[in-house]
């Protein structure tokens, strides 16, 4: 592999110097060469500590960090060949667009023909031509985020870190830039490591996600692998929406396992491990694996919640005393049901996925 962490752990005092917290806990994980990785999760799972023990702003307790085959653990950061982008942009205000992106060449001395040559290469990549002499504060958001973008680009370095680079931005603008930021990774083939708590463009952006909580990874996967296979409770809660349905394995065979819940019995899917007879578990089924029809024989239900979205309709649905959330995406579903509407809620089997209680 390109880039490999190896057991990385990061430790700080406490507050008040009693003891110690760990913000990275044993985090071993491969990064091909160009690559596009996202580390996610909520705020103080540690990933914004393994992007810092990547770039070198902090060391590891203990572990090791190998890029290209070198053994970067203690190498300061000026000495990693990297380049981060950064949440606050982090552009001098005092010098033009130009001047920003030249300042890390002008520092490693590269003759001025050179320096004009590859800043005027990466204007044009992150699409700012002609804008070379503008002020900071004469570009909006998205152009200084831009600039910053630029200014990693420029170094052309062997990884390009993010550190939540488009939460200052609007809704808008910030899908545009995941998607540019996502356009350019795949034309230059550089190996990028991305920080977001923001499922959607963590889905949207990546090759493979770090999924993590307490400072520990959870699931690393593709983004249909983490929604459809997740490891555990909390992926399947943290990356899309889910419900949670507690039930009872009654026979395993070929593949499917007979489950009951809500005293019905269902066959779906069996899950990677084994599960015995008897075993309590847990169904996960998203929003758009549930149907809700006026009759049949479905689980009885009453809609508590509808909000039509026009794409579609959202509906919370009360099931035996539990509320399942429920999106409705049929183009010519034939009505819109209200509040107090008793339905029949009707599982997909297929899109079932079943977790150890």
């Amino acid at each position: 592999m390109y880039l490999t962490l190896e057991h990385a752990t990061k430790r700080f005092p406490a507050r008040g110097g009693a003891g110690e917290v760990t913000a990275v806990d044993d985090v071993s994980l491969d990064i091909a060469r160009g690559e596009f990785v996202t580390l996610l999760g909520p705020s103080g799972c540690g990933k914004t500590t393994t992007l810092r023990l990547i770039a070198g702003f902090e060391f590891p307790t203990s572990g090791r960090i190998v890029l290209d085959g070198a053994d970067l653990t203690h190498v300061p950061p000026h000495q990693r060949d990297m380049s981060m982008v950064f949440q606050s942009y982090a552009i001098f205000p005092h010098l033009t667009v130009f001047e920003n992106i030249a300042y890390g060449l002008k520092i490693r001395k590269l003759s001025q023909a050179e320096i004009k040559q590859r800043v005027g290469q990466v204007l044009d990549m992150v699409d700012l031509n002609g804008l070379g002499q503008r002020a900071p504060n004469q570009l909006s958001g998205g152009q200084q985020q831009r600039v910053a973008l630029a200014r990693a680009l420029v170094m052309e370095p062997k990884v390009l870190l993010f550190d939540e680079p488009l939460s200052n931005l609007d809704a808008k603008l910030r899908i545009q830039m995941r998607g540019d930021i996502r356009a350019l990774q795949q034309d230059l083939h550089i190996t990028s490591i991305y920080v977001t708590h923001d499922q959607h463009e963590a889905m949207a952006m990546s090759d493979r996600i770090v999924v993590m909580a307490n400072g520990q990874v959870q699931q690393t996967g593709t983004a249909e692998e983490l929604y459809q296979r997740p490891a555990n409770r909390f992926v399947a809660d943290f990356i899309g929406q889910a419900n949670f349905i507690p039930a009872r394995a009654l026979a395993a065979s070929n593949g499917r396992l007979q489950v009951e819940a809500w005293g019905r019995a269902f066959d779906v899917p069996g899950p990677e491990r084994a599960i015995a007879a008897g075993e309590d578990v847990i169904l996960v089924v998203r929003p758009e694996g549930i149907r809700l029809t006026p009759g049949g024989d479905g689980v009885l239900g009453e809609v508590r919640r509808t909000a039509y979205l026009g794409s579609q309709v959202d509906y919370e649905v009360d099931v035996a005393g539990s509320r399942l959330a429920v999106v409705d995406t049929n183009p010519l579903r034939p009505a819109v049901f209200a509040r107090d509407d008793a339905v029949r809620v009707e599982l997909l089997p297929e899109t079932v996925y079943v977790l150890p209680a």
